[in-house]
């Protein structure tokens, strides 16, 4: 440790200036270095922006083209279901005129057998 009984005024003020300079030196900003490739970095940066945008617009594309897909298979599915039930009202009321009509056929066969037994 110094001595300061031996430091005239003179000496403490000078000391106490100089350590208030190296506390200002120290808050000083410091000269800082230009980065060449600012421009050129700017500009990459700009374009992986834009290649993340649209690959993010393909993703969304692709996942509303799916969406659409599934609706369209769904409302296909629904549609087939539909026409298989048509169908088969359809292949029951056949079943039922062919029956009529042969029973018909046998209710005639029937008058004209009696007929004939007459």
């Amino acid at each position: 440790m110094r001595d300061l009984k031996g430091s005239g005024l003179t000496d403490r003020l000078s000391a106490a200036a100089e350590a208030k300079a190296a506390l200002l030196a120290k808050l000083k900003p410091k000269p800082t270095v230009t980065d060449p490739l600012f421009a050129e970095r700017a500009a990459m940066k700009a374009a992986e922006l834009q290649d993340v945008r649209a690959a993010r617009a393909v993703e969304r594309a692709d996942a509303k083209q799916a969406t659409a897909d599934k609706a369209a298979a769904a409302q296909a599915q629904v549609e087939a279901d539909e026409q298989a039930v048509l169908d088969d009202k359809r292949g029951a009321r056949k079943e039922r005129k062919q029956l009529s009509k042969a029973e018909a056929k046998a209710k005639r066969d029937a008058r004209y057998a009696a007929r004939k037994a007459r």
